[in-house]
């Protein structure tokens, strides 16, 4: 994973861009994963691209922007718009998960306990059941350390990061 650097980030920040890394790198068939604020702002996300073959791949089936962590993030705010008003509508209480099972591939989107969400984009012979337990342990790892101040802190390090590449 091509992570951003965490120099100068306070302990928590590197504590969740350590467990993201972790999370990516520990369960097969994650091709990318995304933290979204609960107002649809990427907070952190990882690189599908984990050596340079399997880069190469992804970027050949890929044209433009598509794939990248912004699609991703993207789409997880939108699924969990939509299954928080379907929750709403039905009086069914909170929503924890969802998931998506595409031909190609497979989609999940958790809920964190400050309505940030985790969204796992997983190949199609991932091992789902695997990939919702990692990520239940990523949201009872991160969901309580994710403040408004940190939030913050990982918006403004992901803008650095961006505003640093283009140049």
């Amino acid at each position: 994973m091509t992570a951003p650097s965490t120099f100068g980030l306070s302990s928590e920040a590197r504590n969740l861009h350590w467990l993201l890394s972790n999370l990516v790198e520990e369960v097969p068939g994650i091709q990318s994963v995304a933290v979204v604020s609960s107002d649809g702002l990427l907070l952190l996300s990882s690189d599908p691209g984990r050596n340079a073959e399997a880069k190469e791949a992804v970027e050949a089936k890929r044209s433009g922007p598509r794939g990248s962590a912004a699609d991703l993030a993207t789409i997880v705010s939108g699924i969990g718009s939509l299954t928080i008003g379907a929750a709403k509508l039905m009086d069914s209480g909170p929503v924890k998960h969802t998931m998506v099972a595409m031909e190609e591939g497979s989609l999940f989107v958790m809920s964190i306990s400050d309505g940030s969400l985790l969204g796992v984009h997983g190949s199609a012979d991932c091992d789902m059941s695997v990939v919702a337990y990692h990520m239940a342990l990523f949201v009872g790892r991160a969901g309580h350390v994710l403040t408004p101040e940190l939030r913050s802190e990982l918006r403004k390090s992901l803008e650095d990061a961006t505003t640093g590449s283009a140049r």
